[in-house]
């Protein structure tokens, strides 16, 4: 029993910082995507006025 209740902690302790990298890199990428976005419609806004267009 012993043995088995210190693979659990085992697995749970290998696991505890992996997922905290996980969650730490996928708000980053997360987090240019949005920043990436924005920047698109920005340009395409500025385009739109720069080129005359008639908003209606």
């Amino acid at each position: 029993m012993k043995t088995l209740l210190l693979c659990k902690e085992i697995y749970l302790e290998s696991f505890k910082d992996f997922t905290k990298t996980i969650v730490k890199n996928y708000f980053k990428a997360f987090s240019w995507f949005s920043f990436i976005m924005i920047a698109v419609v920005i340009y395409a806004f500025v385009f739109r006025v720069i080129t005359g267009f008639a908003f209606d």
